[in-house]
């Protein structure tokens, strides 16, 4: 194993039990409408992203990796953009089994920090988020499969949040704050994919900032 630095975000890479590194800052991401940079962030070094063209899917993809199975571990904040409207919960994320061949697919999970200590429990409900882009938005879940693929975990938003997303084969689970026990379990992932890159991922008006990501194969 090989432990690298991916603009200030530490990646730890064991795919298909080889070690691969991956080289430094722009050429670590491919970047699709999102502004990248390094920066300080509560007194942490981190990337900061954000969308270019509102409405559009945002992220930057790690070169040089082709992910099935495994562990992806990442510290993430989020926060509403100033500018922002009224409906920007600080949507940030990880996107996986992402491919950009003709269409763009992938799936995601992601948090809404806002909601996190809302005072609407509804709100709270809709704190953590499965999708599978482009078939299955939120909207289309939350719809078709009311409290399925989103669920309540506490959240601050702003502050550092400890995310780990586990997938083998058609199952995902994720894992916030270093708990053991999953705040979202997803039985069948309803992407289309079965390997691809994994992507940091930020929604509509968000101010999104990674650092420590660590990607373990299997």
């Amino acid at each position: 194993m090989t432990k690298v630095m991916v603009g200030f975000v530490s990646v730890l890479l064991t795919i298909q039990m080889q070690s691969q590194e991956i080289p430094e800052r722009e050429k670590y991401y491919t970047i699709i409408n999102a502004a990248i940079e390094e920066t300080i962030y509560m007194q942490q070094k981190a990337i900061r992203l954000n969308e270019i063209h509102s409405g559009k899917e945002s992220f930057a993809m790690v070169k040089g990796m082709n992910f099935t199975d495994g562990i992806i571990e990442v510290e993430v904040a989020g926060k509403p953009l100033p500018t922002a409207n009224a409906a920007a919960r600080g949507f940030i994320g990880i996107a996986f089994r992402l491919t950009t061949v003709d269409t763009i697919r992938y799936d995601c999970f992601y948090l809404r920090p806002s909601n996190g200590r809302a005072d609407d429990q509804l709100r709270r409900n809709h704190s953590t988020q499965y999708i599978a882009h482009p078939s299955f938005p939120w909207y289309r879940l939350r719809k078709e499969f009311p409290g399925v693929y989103e669920s309540y975990v506490d959240l601050v938003e702003g502050e550092w949040t400890k995310v780990r997303i586990e997938v083998k084969g058609k199952q995902a689970k994720l894992f916030v704050h270093g708990s053991e026990q999953p705040a979202l379990i997803v039985t069948e992932l309803l992407g289309s994919e079965i390997s691809g890159g994994v992507a940091l991922w930020v929604g509509q008006g968000t101010d999104g900032y990674f650092r420590n990501l660590k990607i373990t194969g299997r």
